[in-house]
Formats: structure tokens, sequence, C-alpha cells
């Protein structure tokens, strides 16, 4: 008889941004298969999910790969269901209107990797800064780069899982690093990139680090780029789109729902979104060719591919919700015919 470990992964009920919560359950002569993934009870009282007189909360499991990190591992996502069985409120892949997968999305996941002695990021002197942004932009050498021996590391853990990690790079700022993630399916795409974070939170506890999500660690004020999660996303209509007017159709489609939008695309982006450091103001809607300082960029492959292929929402944050920030676009894109 094999013994199996399914780590059951699920977001909480914490305001203004969830965090990850995982406990592993044991089975016998395990096949491997969602399906034979059984849904589990957790207390939803110490989540911020459920009241302590009514705590039972249900995870459904909704997605599942090797765990690379543990023998006979699984790392199984999972959605939060009520006790009756209903999506609970803090459920954001249940609102995914995207069930023929006719959505494509790419993540773009920004972050730091903080030091938890000095609350900075790696290469921060103690109460300075180190040189100005610039040469850590994919930056190569000891001076440039901090903490590539963990970037690298969660990578391999990535692809060893089977998640579809398409790159990694150093970004602006000193510690600060970027992966990306790409499905076709707005839910797919969701469960890597929350599964990726899942496994770059656990290696933290390995190397004494911590990731910092917030858009603008630094401070608002800050001369230096805050992390984005940067949603490339298409559907048959920009994949097929054959028109520059019809590609500016639907971008116009977001100018009217900005707040709507902004509502779900990460806690503290005013402080990230301020028209400055690549990005468009938070009070503003643009959209332009090659634009990173615009609210959705055209990439330049888009315009000279007949105007078909994909748009570049760059407005959320790297502490927002992939599932919400999926679900939202869908339905904004939706509205164009």
């Amino acid at each position: 008889m094999t013994k199996s470990k399914l780590e059951y992964i699920w977001l909480d009920g914490y305001k203004p941004t969830q965090s990850l919560r995982s406990k592993t359950k044991i089975v016998s002569d395990f096949s491997g298969k969602l399906e034979d993934c059984s849904e589990w009870g957790f207390d939803g009282s110490s989540t911020e999910q459920a009241p302590g007189g009514s705590s039972d909360c249900l995870l459904k499991p909704v997605y599942i790969c090797t765990d690379p990190a543990i023998k006979n591992g699984y790392l199984v996502m999972c959605e939060v269901l009520n006790a009756d069985g209903t999506p609970h409120p803090s459920n954001g892949r249940a609102t995914i209107d995207d069930d023929d997968d006719d959505f494509w999305f790419g993540f773009e996941q920004e972050y730091f990797l903080i030091d938890p002695e000095t609350k900075l990021p790696l290469g921060f002197p103690p109460g300075g800064y180190p040189g100005p942004q610039g040469p850590y932009y994919c930056g190569v050498g000891g001076q440039n780069a901090y903490g590539r021996q963990f970037k690298d590391e969660h990578l391999d853990l990535c692809l060893d899982a089977g998640l579809n990690v398409e790159g990694t790079n150093g970004e602006v700022a000193a510690g600060q690093w970027e992966w990306q993630v790409f499905a076709k399916g707005a839910k797919l795409a969701g469960d890597q990139v929350w599964v990726a974070r899942y496994l770059m939170e656990r290696l933290t506890e390995s190397y004494g680090l911590y990731v910092e999500y917030h858009p603008k660690p630094l401070g608002k004020d800050a001369d230096w780029n805050g992390s984005g999660m940067h949603a490339n996303f298409s559907n048959s209509l920009i994949r097929t789109a054959g028109s520059k007017a019809k590609i500016e159709e639907v971008c116009e489609a977001f100018r009217s729902v900005v707040s709507e939008h902004i509502a779900v695309y990460g806690a503290y982006n005013d402080q990230r979104l301020t028209g400055k450091h690549e990005t468009a103001a938070i009070t503003d809607f643009s959209y332009g060719v090659s634009d990173r300082g615009a609210s959705i960029r055209i990439p330049v492959f888009t315009a000279t591919h007949g105007w078909s292929g994909y748009l570049e929402d760059r407005r959320p944050a790297s502490n927002a919700d992939p599932y919400k920030v999926a679900s939202r676009i869908i339905k904004t894109v939706k509205t164009v015919s």
C-alpha cells in the first residue's frame, strides 16, 4: 500500500488581500487524478470565512500537479465552498465565465524578496538605497542581481511540478524579480499562478526571506518602480480581429468600467498607478501601441500581425487575485461582439 501526501491549497477570507492556506491529506494508492481528490472540510472561523458557531467550509479540488519537493506528493488547488456547496464569497474562481476556455491569459508576476531583519529588499543597505534603478533590469553580476539562486530554484520547482512558467527575469529595482505563466483557459491560468505563488511562499521558509507583493513597498513617493501583475489576454475575437478598429473597440470597452476593474486589481494600487514609473494614473484610461505608460498596451506583435493577437492590461497590482482579474477582463471583453 502506497501512501501519498496531498497538499490542499486555498485562499482565505482576509481583506483587503487574501492569503494562501494549506493542509496535508494522506491517502492510500492514489491515482494522481483530480477526479479522485475528494472534497475536504476546514475551520472557516480561523480564516475569516465563517463564524465560530457555524464554522464548516468545504474545499473543492479544481487543479492538481506533482509536488516537486515531496516524495509521493501532490499539490491540489481548491475552491472554497459554503457548507451547502455554494461558492463562498471569497471564491473568485467561481465568478469566471469561461467554460469553453476561449480566453487565454499570460500573467507577469513581479515581486520583491525581503530580508526580514532589515525589512528591506535584497540589495538595499540598511538605512539607505542602492544605486538608482537601471542596471538591475535583466541584470547580471553580484552588484546588480540579488536573489538569483532563490529565483532559479523557484523556476525549477514550477517546471518540475508541470506548471507552464514561460520565463523569469530581474526587474527594475534591486531585489525585484518576475516570472510569467501562460494558459489557454482563464481558470487554468489562475490555478497555475496560485500554485506558483504557493511554491514561492514555501521556498522562502528555507531561505529565511519573505516575498513582498505590496505594489509599492518602498513607499508611494519613492523613485522606484512598483510591482505589478500585468495581464496579457486574448479570446477568439482578439486573436482573429484583423482590424485596428476592432482592437480599438475592445480597448474602448474598458473605458467606462475603470472603477470596476480597479476594485479587483489589488489593494494599495493607487500608490503604484501614479502616471510615473511605466504606469498610467489610476484616475485615467489610455491605450496605445507599445506604450508601457498606458492602461492597456497594444503589443507590437498585434499591430504587425494584421491587428490580430493579444492585449496587455498593465494595471493589475502584484497582490491582485488572478481569478478576479481574469473574471473582470472577460466580462468587459464579452460586451464587444
